[in-house]
């Protein structure tokens, strides 16, 4: 529901600026001048100018406005704009030895330009800037930053004559002009009017901008024809003007051609003068209008305002301030044109205000804006519907009040913390203050620029810190002491900032935008927004006066109901200024620490009790009598507080669907600028907190209710027990929402580094969230935010503007649509739904979740746990990704395991649940499950991923697809953990056969890679025998020989098993595999060893059994590093021709073992011959042997695979005739091979050649190895002869003898 609205009344919200000083571009102009004598200082003052087409829904000019302030020499300038933020807008001209008069500042546009017109006590200026639709030449303008027209004003001669010129004076004369006015007109030239001393009025004139021509001044004198000056002025004034010609303040409006000058004088009356015809067309007494007996006519005026205002419907009017000592008086007039050029005034309204010093005042074509100051400098802001006004009952405008001046600090409370809470709090003091502040508490060491927020915060503590240092003269304090310490020192700049806030809020001016109906209220040190109030707070926040005068309320249609209402807000009143600061603070605190705020209304309420010295619960008591239906009364107030909304706003798609491109443009730019965020969002806090007291004091008032009993409840007993059961906790729990609202309003956002940001933006991908809105790249430029100011620009403003156009039919961009009070009330409004606690919109949370601001929301879920029943379970989803946030994983998962049962129940878990990949048939509840488990495993904690999949397993009773999948991530991270004995238990578990080989697989390659082979070969694998000897032994063929030993862990797992045949031929074909791939020493080692082993378990079996299969290892390339499956001309090569089977014994492999101890042996003496020897046959090995002098090993391979020895012999026979005929080099090489034969153990005492050695190895084969036939001896002969060498006698003899054995 649409909280009811009324425009009776207005509050003010301040636009506080964040950075520690406006980026003023300063612009000197000098015109030579010198100061007048005498000094005249005029009083500060302020205005503002709107566009034209500013209420309009155009992204270039909408919204936008223009602002300025002059104080003595020096005009600021500066350009805001609701809907983009401005770049270069703001400017401070100081024009040398001038002093800016009143209402010396005027700005008027053309359809090309902005033109600026300045008046001094000495010059004119004129500044012709660019106007933003020049700047922008379309409309369609989608940017989020935009120059404002102050962009190029430094490129601009402002000491030009087309810019500037020096008023002419007369010689002599000292007195400075008291007022002025200028305007443009439609030729284009520029009008400057202002008061003389001596009764007249001087206008200057400067020609068009574009066009040639000199200054020209003319006076407009009463009593004497006009005379038109060029570029002088005769040294004295002719015609006699009487003092009480002066004029106080003049205003101007062109018609017809002509300008018609107004001023009003000393003399209380006002003068029409026609700028073309230099005549006096009218002139009438102001005190005709004033009821005899108020003062009027006793002395001169001196502070007597005038204001002119023009509408199509009302023509032109004229409003007319006339000061008085007692009061003053405002009277509107309306001017009636007659024949002949003559004019009347009628007169429309006439009303006295109270006697405070009117600041300023501005006439619309309805209303009147004023702005006073009382004694105590405490601003006055009222207005009154002069149109439609019978009661002469002027409007209320709430303004912010002043920070209290003394700061409760509770005794649990450190007192710097709570100083710099409330210096720093977003809706108390400016930057500017506070940087003036520390200036001075600095004593102006060194002066301040641009600090961030953060470290001004930083900034200020040190001073301050440094301050009580310095001042201690003791070494030791009781720690009572030093708090004293601390709130002294504290308090004092504390002080210090009140000041210098209270001098930069001291209003200066009104603006009020004819287009929007935006009013601004003007301050010296910034500007701040007049927004309507809303019913309840109206009430509350109304006066005394105000409130007793009221007969019916807007929130009530049955007129006594609306009574009532009236008569609790006075009860409420009293409980208000009954209720001290201590209590105050003390209910405070109960709601931040969460204690029940009915028990801590009825300790208040027995405070109060205690101490009712002034007799203020008499007095309620008293009112409380008039109140007839009190319960009906409680209703309609809970009723207009309650934010609740049946359902969720709608925010997603585009804005205005089906409107033009420029609505669609200017609606997506609406109240997005940073001044706009500030002000939504501070009129939200601002509304928190005035509801917040609101029901506090309602809540102390239904407690004395219920004490009192029915000595004031005329309801009886039924109504009481409503009271108690219902009203009471109603009123409760809205406490408690606006307590959240307020404290939210305030809280700043924390700076977020990149590696988070990077970090969370992936944890929304795996949740699917990272589409959310609230990731979106519009950043505003208030360093730090509130976040609730985040929350606007990222996420709500678009909500908002897309609700507030499904509640209008059509929109055009000239529309009523950017009417300030309807619009901006809709979307404060609208803001505080979406933050209402109990709504079932949860986009606070998100957003909040979306940009890491874990802090903010661990905060804020804390404070809704205890009373707010909605979002429970997303809530403590949000909690627990703080926590993991934090690095508190098991707070996490306790928080997700709680949000799992409302997964159902609510919209953003049913969301977050939704995964378009998964089975349909899946629960949400184990949907939810597997979306934690992902983040969990990108979060990288896998502990708590066991532990979340062990709950999710218990929601897949039936569901044997999830459960695998399940099984498979405890097994993997209980794998990657080392937890070994768990992972092989989950994987045993796995129901789904595929997985369930999967993850055996990764347990085998994992635990080989980590040389925990002892785990692996032990355990069980039931029902998984085969599946894990296929792996290992796919692994075994797959991968590098030399890098991973899985043909060792096969063995190792056989072995373990005492399947010794299984061990054996897994080591038999390593060996194989080692002789063909590994050519080198290692591997012929490894093949050895392999060899050894095969043996060993072939020995350890009944010999029966004692054989193996020889193993198929695939095809063999032919060329190393060629393809096995095409030959190397690219084709495809032949299928393998399958082999039959072949079973090996004992004896083949003790050969293979042979073959490869000589391999191995032939690759220690020679390494280079590893290579061929690896595939070498035994024959090719015989001769590789004898080749490299491994004569006992060529013999015993000969043996081993019967072999016939003449190789060996005719070799070394060889070796020897070499020797013989060989020089010294041979001699030496040959003792290393010879050194690798077993010589004969016979010892020679003489010393013996190589040569000698080798002939004596070959006698010793010879006797060793003799045969029946001698054929050996015969061999060594023939090649002996063969190579024409004499035969050695020993060998002679030694045949001899074997013949003559044979003969015999």
């Amino acid at each position: 529901m649409a909280a009811a609205l009324l425009e009776r009344s207005f509050i003010e919200i301040c636009g506080f600026e964040r950075e520690t000083l406006h980026r003023f571009r300063e612009i000197s102009v000098d015109l030579g001048v010198s100061a007048l004598p005498g000094g005249t200082k005029y009083p500060d003052c302020a205005g503002g100018f709107h566009y034209e087409v500013t209420g309009k829904l155009l992204p270039i000019t909408s919204n936008r406005f223009i602002h300025w302030s002059a104080s003595g020499d020096t005009v600021q300038l500066v350009e805001q704009s609701l809907d983009t933020n401005l770049l270069n807008n703001a400017i401070r001209l100081k024009l040398v030895h001038c002093s800016v008069l009143p209402g010396g500042v005027h700005i008027q546009e053309t359809l090309g330009n902005v033109v600026i017109l300045i008046v001094t006590n000495q010059s004119v200026h004129r500044l012709v800037l660019p106007h933003p639709s020049r700047m922008y030449r379309s409309e369609l303008v989608a940017e989020l930053q935009m120059q404002s027209v102050f962009t190029d004003v430094g490129k601009l001669s402002l000491q030009d004559p087309a810019h500037s010129a020096v008023i002419p004076m007369p010689a002599g004369q000292t007195t400075a002009p008291c007022a002025s006015t200028a305007w443009l007109s439609h030729q284009g030239e520029a009008h400057y009017a202002l008061t003389s001393p001596a009764g007249g009025i001087l206008v200057v004139t400067l020609p068009p901008y574009d066009a040639q021509g000199c200054m020209s001044v003319v006076e407009l004198k009463r009593s004497t024809v006009m005379q038109k000056l060029a570029g002088w002025m005769p040294t004295a004034i002719r015609g006699e003007q009487l003092p009480g010609d002066l004029a106080l303040c003049l205003a101007v409006r062109e018609l017809e051609d002509d300008s018609f000058l107004f001023a009003l004088c000393q003399d209380h009356k006002l003068r029409m003068w026609s700028l073309r015809e230099l005549s006096c067309l009218m002139e009438a007494d102001m005190l005709e209008h004033m009821p005899a007996g108020k003062g009027g006519r006793r002395a001169a005026g001196q502070g007597h305002r005038l204001r002119v205002s023009y509408s199509s419907t009302t023509g032109l009017c004229l409003a007319v301030y006339l000061a008085t000592p007692q009061s003053g008086q405002f009277t509107v007039l309306q001017l009636v044109a007659t024949d002949n050029y003559r004019y009347s005034l009628d007169h429309i309204f006439s009303l006295f205000s109270t006697q405070e010093t009117l600041v300023d005042f501005v006439l619309t074509s309805t209303d009147i804006w004023g702005v006073w100051v009382d004694d105590s400098n405490t601003t006055i802001v009222k207005y009154i519907n002069y149109e439609h006004n019978t009661a002469d009952q002027w409007n209320q405008v709430f303004v912010q009040p002043p920070p209290e001046e003394e700061v409760h600090i509770g005794v649990d409370q450190d007192p710097r913390e709570t100083y710099l809470d409330v210096l720093f709090s977003p809706l108390r003091f400016t930057a500017s203050a506070i940087v003036k502040a520390l200036q001075i508490y600095r004593r102006g060491s060194e002066r301040i620029i641009d600090l961030p927020w953060e470290a001004l915060k930083r900034e200020v503590t040190l001073a301050v810190e440094n301050e009580l240092q310095s001042s201690v003269t003791e070494f030791e304090f009781s720690q009572e002491e030093y708090r004293q310490l601390q709130v002294e020192f504290w308090s004092r700049f504390y002080a210090c900032c009140l000041q210098y806030q209270e001098a930069l809020a001291m209003p200066l001016g009104l603006t009020v935008s004819p287009h929007t109906s935006m009013v601004c209220l003007l301050k010296k040190g910034f500007v701040s927004y007049l927004l309507p109030c809303f019913a309840v707070d109206h009430l509350y926040l109304s006066c005394d006066e105000y409130l007793f005068s009221e007969e019916e309320t807007a929130i009530a249609e049955d007129p006594e109901v609306g009574r009532d209402v009236l008569q609790l807000v006075q009860c409420l009143r009293l409980v208000s200024d009954s209720v001290s600061g201590d209590m105050a603070y003390e209910m405070e605190k109960a709601l931040d620490h969460l204690q029940s705020p009915e028990r801590a209304a009825e300790l208040v309420l027995e405070n109060l009790l205690a101490n009712d010295s002034d007799k203020f619960i008499e007095d309620i008591q008293d009112k409380l009598q008039d109140v007839r239906n009190p319960t009906a009364a409680m209703m309609v107030l809970l009723r207009e507080m309650d934010l609740e909304s049946d359902s969720e706003l709608a925010g997603e798609g585009p804005v205005a669907p089906g409107q033009s491109l420029s609505v669609r443009l200017g609606l997506s730019q609406l109240y997005s600028s940073s001044v706009a965020v500030v002000v939504v969002c501070q009129a939200v806090g601002q509304m928190a907190m005035t509801r917040a007291l609101f029901c506090r004091d309602l809540l102390i008032l239904q407690k004395l209710y219920l004490r009192l009993g029915d000595n004031v409840f005329l309801g009886g007993a039924a109504q009481l027990l409503q009271l108690q059961q219902d009203l009471i906790p109603r009123i409760s729990h809205l406490l408690s929402s606006y307590h959240l609202l307020k404290h939210t309003s305030q809280s700043l956002t924390s700076p977020v580094p990149l590696d988070i940001i990077d970090a969370n933006l992936q944890h929304l991908s795996v949740l699917e969230l990272s589409d959310t809105p609230a990731l979106s790249s519009n950043r505003s430029v208030l360093s730090p935010q509130t976040v609730v100011e985040l929350f606007y620009q990222t996420v709500a403003r678009k909500t908002i503007i897309s609700q507030i156009c499904t509640q209008r039919q059509s929109i055009t961009p000239s529309s009523a649509f950017l009417h300030w009070p309807n619009i901006v009330s809709n979307v404060v409004h609208l803001l505080a739904q979406l933050l209402w606690p109990s709504n079932p919109s949860f986009q606070f949370p998100e957003c909040l979740m979306a940009n890491c601001q874990y802090t903010q929301l661990q905060e804020y879920v804390r404070l809704i746990g205890p009373w707010c029943q909605m979002n429970v379970g997303s809530c403590r989803f949000m909690l627990g990704q703080c926590y993991l946030a934090n690095g508190e994983g098991q707070k996490a998962l306790q928080c997700f395991q709680d949000a799992a049962n409302e997964v159902e129940k609510e919209d953003f878990l049913v969301r977050l649940a939704v995964n378009d990949d998964e089975d349909a048939a899946t629960t949400p509840r184990l949907q939810y499950y597997n979306k934690v488990l992902r983040l969990l495993e990108d979060v990288g904690v896998p502990e708590l991923v066991i532990h979340m999949a062990t709950l999710a397993i218990t929601e897949a009773v039936n569901d044997i697809r999830s459960q695998a999948a399940l099984w498979t991530r405890i097994f993997k991270h209980h794998l990657d953990l080392g937890h070994n004995s768990q992972a092989y238990e989950a994987l045993t578990r796995n129901p789904d056969s595929s997985r369930q080989l999967d993850c055996l697989r990764q347990l085998v390659v994992v635990l080989c890679e980590r040389s925990q082979l002892q785990d692996l070969v032990q355990f069980s694998y039931v029902n998984l025998h085969d599946e894990v000897v296929n792996i290992i032994e796919s692994r075994a063929r797959a991968v590098d020989l030399l890098a991973h030993n899985y043909y060792e862990l096969l063995y190792a797992f056989h072995i373990n098993r005492h399947n010794y045949r299984k061990a054996g031929t897994v080591m038999f074909e390593y060996g194989m595999r080692l002789g063909r791939e590994v050519r080198t020493q290692q591997g012929l080692q490894k093949q050895v060893n392999c060899y050894l082993a095969a043996l060993n378990c072939l020995r350890l079996i009944r010999p029966q059994y004692a054989w193996i299969v020889q193993p198929s290892t695939g095809a063999v390339c032919e060329r190393p590093g060629a393809s096995p499956k095409r030959k190397y001309d690219g084709e495809f090569a032949a299928d393998p021709v399958k082999r039959q089977v072949e079973v090996l014994e004992l004896t083949d492999l003790e050969k293979e073992y042979h073959l490869a101890r000589s391999r191995l042996t032939l690759a220690q003496l020679h390494p280079p011959s590893a290579a061929i020897a690896g595939s070498a046959s035994a024959v090719e090995m015989v001769a590789l042997l004898v080749q490299a002098g491994l004569f006992d090993c060529a013999l015993s391979l000969c043996h081993t695979f019967k072999l016939p020895l003449t190789p060996v012999f005719e070799g070394l026979a060889f070796k020897c005739i070499k020797l013989q005929y060989g020089g010294e080099e041979s001699q030496n090489d040959a003792w290393n091979w010879l050194a690798a034969n077993q010589l004969s153990t016979i010892i020679n005492t003489k010393e013996s050649s190589a040569t000698d050695e080798a002939w004596r190895l070959l006698a010793s084969y010879l006797e060793r190895h003799s045969s029946q036939s001698a054929r050996h001896h015969r061999d060594v002969i023939n090649k002996l002869l063969v190579h024409g060498l004499p035969l050695p006698d020993w060998l002679v003899n030694a045949y001899k003898a074997r013949a003559d054995w044979l003969k015999n």
